[in-house]
């Protein structure tokens, strides 16, 4: 009797090598394909419409190429004063807003994933409302303006400084960290505050990460508490100033002015709002890598 080698052996079949698994693989790839064209479109189009000349862009011969490359749009932007000082403003804004909201997300989420903590009931209690009520534009007004943060930054970046979606992310991470560490840390001398600092925040650079981006992305694109708090024009963020372009070139359109003028307008917003995304496609492929694994770490406690 022979006994038969390994070779001659019935080969098994992995659910990667199944006929409906390849579909689905093709099926996917295919799917994902058409959202990323769909979704590079529009900027590939603003870029091209940034750098053609008016001509091809008033006869709609432009699409994801420039035709005619001309950059008189970008040397005339570029030698706006108040376009860079718009600029300045958004990149303040958006640095000091953003640490302040780290800094008063992360202590919030800390205490309430505390189960031991008294009123921890209370307090996600007042974050969940304020995330489904809010006061309403004009009581926000005064309130704003009657504590004397209109025409400053303050007016910006505090009353929109704490976000729910994002307090309950990091709470639900905070409640994922083994409690045996701060235990431990509490035993040999270390303080609540301590605690914080020299442990949880150590183990915490996937999240604080996700949320660094998150608000970043947030106060970088917002414009319209700057709009209804600020009526000094080298105060404003630059997304008023694309705001303003686009009031413009609207307001150009329908008093029927003259086809150059109207397209400059139009020229002028494209090469805006690439100015305005570039930084934040700058940072994101740095931030990214810690983008899903601070989201699912802080979507599943476990």
């Amino acid at each position: 009797m022979t006994l038969g080698t390994k070779a001659d052996a019935p080969k098994t079949r992995g659910p990667d090598d199944s006929r409906g698994y390849r579909i689905f693989r093709v099926v996917n790839t295919v799917v994902l394909l058409g959202v990323v064209v769909v979704t590079l479109y529009p900027f590939l189009n603003i870029l091209a419409r940034s750098l053609s000349e008016e001509a091809y862009i008033i006869a709609g011969e432009v699409t994801i190429v420039p035709r005619g490359f001309d950059v008189t749009a970008y040397k005339l932007l570029m030698s706006d004063a108040m376009f860079w000082t718009n600029y300045r403003n958004t990149v303040v804004y958006t640095v000091v807003a953003t640490l302040i909201s780290i800094v008063l997300t992360t202590c919030y989420a800390y205490v309430l994933s505390k189960p031991q903590l008294k009123g921890r009931p209370f307090l996600i209690g007042v974050a969940l409302f304020t995330m489904f009520f809010s006061g309403g534009l004009i009581p926000n007004y005064v309130l704003v303006t009657s504590l004397g943060m209109k025409n400053t930054i303050w007016a910006v970046v505090i009353p929109n400084a704490i976000s729910v979606f994002n307090l309950l992310v990091m709470k639900a991470f905070f409640e994922s960290l083994p409690s045996d560490l701060e235990e431990a840390a509490a035993v040999d001398g270390l303080n609540t505050y301590g605690i914080l600092l020299r442990i949880v925040l150590p183990l915490s650079k996937a999240i604080v990460a996700t949320m660094v981006l998150f608000y970043a992305v947030s106060f970088w694109n917002s414009w319209f508490a700057a709009f209804l708090y600020m009526d000094r024009q080298d105060l404003l963020p630059v997304t008023v100033y694309l705001r303003n372009l686009i009031a413009g070139a609207t307001s150009a359109e329908s008093s029927a002015a003259d086809a150059d003028k109207v397209q400059a307008a139009a020229t002028l917003q494209a090469v805006t709002i690439v100015l305005t995304t570039l930084p934040i496609l700058a940072v994101y492929p740095f931030v990214q890598r810690y983008f899903v694994r601070g989201v699912m770490l802080g979507a599943v406690k476990g």
